[in-house]
Parts: structure tokens; C-alpha cells; sequence
């Protein structure tokens, strides 16, 4: 063998390493992609549950507190809030505010002890429990996904020719106040 024929052999063993490289790291890409996307999709999954509930908790609330107008207003408005969002962003500033509703409804929910003995009550409570456990664990299954998406998009040498094949960065499920997310809704009786 001639030393250009040698030279061509290495040049192509070369050309075929980095097709195979560049084809194995965009099938795993697309492989997180769907993976993050069916994680958003049980986080709103889990949104629309906890959403559903909501009327039915206003309803039953109303029937001991009618006066609380104010407190059913807020709710009804985080609930339409939480329905509409587009993304982790909206997502995150109506999961702030359904927080605080839900927070009023059940201080409301607290002044009255024949509404906190309701059997309807008491099992819309642990539905909303229940379903508060399942966003927080959608949501970090979610950023998980993200983590590990964004990290092989920005580890080298992904970096120089992902976003070429269309791959961006996801956002993180980030909730602006923590600590009013980080346990489910406190119910004392």
C-alpha cells in the first residue's frame, strides 16, 4: 500500500467515526426530547386533575362560607391561570398563585368546623393531597429530564453542532416561591 492510499484509509476510518458519533448523539437527543416532552406532559396532566378538583372544593367551601367571595375569586382566577399556561414559566408563576388560593380557600375552610368534618370535604382534601404529591414528583421527573437533556446539549464537543440539528436548552419547572410549593397544602383541624 502507497502512502496516500494509507492517508485516504485514515481519512475515511475518520469521516466514518464522526457520522456515527454525530448519528448516535442526535438519536439520544431525540430520545431525552420525548422523554422531557412526556415528563411536561404528566406534569399538565396532573395540573388539569388538581384543577378539575377545584370547582368542587369552591362549590363545597361555598355552601358553609358564602360570604368568602373574595376567597372563591382568587381560586377560580388561579385555576384559569393554571389551565392556560404555555411552558414551564407560565406554569411556574400560576403554580405560585394557585398556592396562595388554595391557602385561602383552606383558612376559610378552617373557621368552620362543620365543613372540616364533611365527608365531601374531607375527601376532596385528600384528593388535592394526593394530587399535590403527584405534581411535585411530575415536576422533578420533569427537571430531571431537563438536567439531562441540557447537559448533553452544552457538554463538549455536542455543543459546536447540536443547536445546528435544532436541539435548545429547556427550561427548568422553577417555582419563584419554594417554600409555598414545597409541601402539600397544610389542612388543620
Amino acid at each position: 500500500m502507497t502512502g496516500s492510499m494509507i492517508a485516504l484509509l485514515i481519512a475515511l476510518g475518520i469521516v466514518v467515526i464522526l457520522v456515527i458519533y454525530v448519528w448516535a448523539t442526535y438519536n439520544s437527543l431525540v430520545t431525552l426530547r420525548v422523554r422531557v416532552d412526556e415528563a411536561w406532559s404528566d406534569i399538565t396532566v396532573q395540573l388539569k386533575r388538581r384543577a378539575d378538583l377545584i370547582p368542587t372544593l369552591v362549590d363545597t367551601v361555598k355552601g358553609y362560607a358564602a360570604h368568602e367571595r373574595g376567597v372563591f375569586e382568587s381560586v377560580t382566577s388561579a385555576r384559569a391561570e393554571t389551565l392556560s399556561a404555555q411552558g414551564p414559566a407560565e406554569a411556574s408563576v400560576a403554580e405560585n398563585h394557585m398556592q396562595e388560593a388554595l391557602k385561602s380557600i383552606f383558612a376559610v375552610a378552617e373557621a368552620y368546623p362543620q365543613l372540616q368534618a364533611s365527608q365531601n370535604f374531607l375527601q376532596l382534601q385528600g384528593e388535592l393531597v394526593d394530587t399535590e404529591n403527584k405534581i411535585q414528583a411530575s415536576r422533578r421527573f420533569y427537571n430531571g429530564g431537563v438536567r439531562e437533556f441540557n447537559t448533553k446539549i452544552q457538554v463538549f464537543p455536542n455543543t459546536i453542532f447540536v443547536r445546528g440539528l435544532g436541539f435548545r436548552e429547556r427550561d427548568f419547572f422553577e417555582v419563584e416561591d419554594v417554600a409555598s410549593i414545597s409541601e402539600p397544602p397544610r389542612i388543620q383541624f
